[in-house]
């Protein structure tokens, strides 16, 4: 697909994105630099996102956003470096699949500190520099599988149901400082990583028969709402989670 809105707000303004390297959050990466923003990341996957910084010229630090003094000394480098942060997108995220019969403890904690726990922190940690400047913008990323009471993934789908929780309460009490926070909810998008793992010719149809527009969702369809949210289009918007899933949820 092709970009075609343009946000001069955007222009110069420094972006940080968690899971930048690889499927949606690599396409973030490109559409922020697409707008001529100072775009920074951080994925745990240090060789694709060296590579992907290298091509566009954005800074990547690797991180395990699973060790919050790690992701917190990444961002504090990133600053020292870049400056304060006017927009965070917490994009990184891993919707593997389990057997609810297996769960164990461990993994549980291992779900939620890879889909939800940084969240809050990244937040925290960029907060000072937003309120410095009057404001800023937090993008949380969610999904319709909750919403679907998908099986199989009861990890990701709570983790993915407490955003919309915390996007609403860090609304609330970022809002006073102008730091606008929003959560983008996409759905069935097509990624090199689902294409790889879990989609089959029946899947395919399954999802456009259910949505409906009859097209499969790409990265990029997700980075458009995302670009429009932390722009100064979307300054009277807070607290709201924005549907991206061409109309599945409507089944």
């Amino acid at each position: 697909m092709t970009q075609t809105a343009i946000y001069p707000s955007l222009s110069g303004a420094r972006v940080l994105i968690t899971g930048g390297a690889t499927g949606i959050g690599a396409e973030l990466v490109r559409a922020f630099a697409a707008q001529g923003a100072q775009v920074a990341f951080l994925d745990i996957d240090a060789e694709a996102g060296a590579a992907l910084a290298a091509e566009l010229g954005a800074t990547f630090r690797a991180c395990d956003l699973r060790d919050i003094a790690a992701l917190q000394a990444r961002i504090a480098e990133l600053e020292a470096v870049l400056g304060s942060f006017a927009v965070l997108v917490n994009n990184a995220a891993r919707d593997d699949r389990h057997d609810f019969e297996a769960l164990t403890p461990d993994y549980w904690d291992d779900c939620m500190a890879t889909n939800l726990r940084h969240h809050p922190f990244a937040a925290q940690t960029v907060l000072a520099g937003m309120k410095a400047a009057g404001g800023g913008a937090v993008i949380n990323m969610g999904s319709i599988s909750w919403r679907r009471g998908r099986p199989g993934m009861l990890g990701y789908t709570t983790a993915k149901a407490a955003i919309s929780g915390m996007t609403r309460s860090l609304a609330a009490e970022l809002g006073p400082h102008g730091v606008r926070v929003n959560s983008v909810v996409p759905g069935a998008v097509l990624t090199e990583r689902q294409a790889r793992l879990w989609l089959t010719p029946e899947k395919n149809r399954e999802f456009l028969d259910q949505q409906a527009l009859k097209f499969r969702l790409e990265p990029g369809h997700v980075a458009d709402m995302v670009l429009f949210l932390a722009s100064d289009a979307a300054l009277a918007c807070t607290g709201q989670d924005f549907i991206v899933d061409a109309g599945l949820t409507l089944n």
